[in-house]
């Protein structure tokens, strides 16, 4: 739908999973969720956020697929592999900073979430957002989103590589990016 942006916000997900119930039932999807939650921080809170394909500006998983069967269209939406190219090699898994894309064994494939594709393309907003009751996902107008207290952001960094995206994460209002710390491991002996 054009002029509506993707938007996840953390504070607002109570957790109830809908929108894996809602993603598995996408056509193109073929019975499997490309959504999941989990929590920001399993010992201290029940605090939860769903994850869905950032749709990165330089997809990683496109750049170390060894058949070139990740594509990205010309609107920015990075497509599950072309069937009939992966190999299913898990490289697009391993490489992904978010830790997305998943290889369904069943199908022999890489498939992801795709922003419901199908249905944004003919003007209809992606299923998860359609059923999510606190708008934790929201696909809006940027206009919409402007009166929430938090401020949206397309700009991660996972140590000193910085990431952009056409999905908008929603941060506190001091923050204007988010970072991922990168922790230096020392080998046991190592001062």
């Amino acid at each position: 739908m054009f002029g509506y942006e993707f938007y996840v916000d953390p504070s607002r997900c109570i957790g109830c999973q809908s929108c894996i119930n809602a993603c598995a039932e996408c056509e193109t999807h073929r019975g499997h969720s490309m959504i999941h939650v989990d929590f920001i921080d399993r010992p201290s809170s029940l605090a939860s956020v769903p994850f869905v394909c950032m749709h990165c500006d330089d997809p990683t998983c496109a750049q170390v697929c060894p058949a070139d069967a990740i594509k990205k269209n010309e609107d920015g939406v990075v497509q599950s592999s072309l069937k009939p190219r992966c190999i299913a090699c898990s490289n697009c898994v391993l490489a992904c900073p978010f830790g997305i894309p998943k290889v369904i064994t069943e199908f022999e494939q890489m498939m992801k979430c795709d922003m419901c594709y199908d249905r944004t393309s003919a003007g209809k907003r992606p299923m998860c957002a359609t059923v999510c009751p606190s708008q934790a996902l929201a696909y809006v107008t940027p206009e919409k989103i402007g009166r929430r207290r938090e401020q949206p952001s397309n700009t991660f960094y996972f140590g000193r590589q910085k990431v952009t995206t056409k999905v908008f994460m929603m941060l506190p209002p001091e923050h204007q990016a988010l970072n991922v710390d990168v922790v230096d491991y020392m080998w046991e002996g190592e001062s």
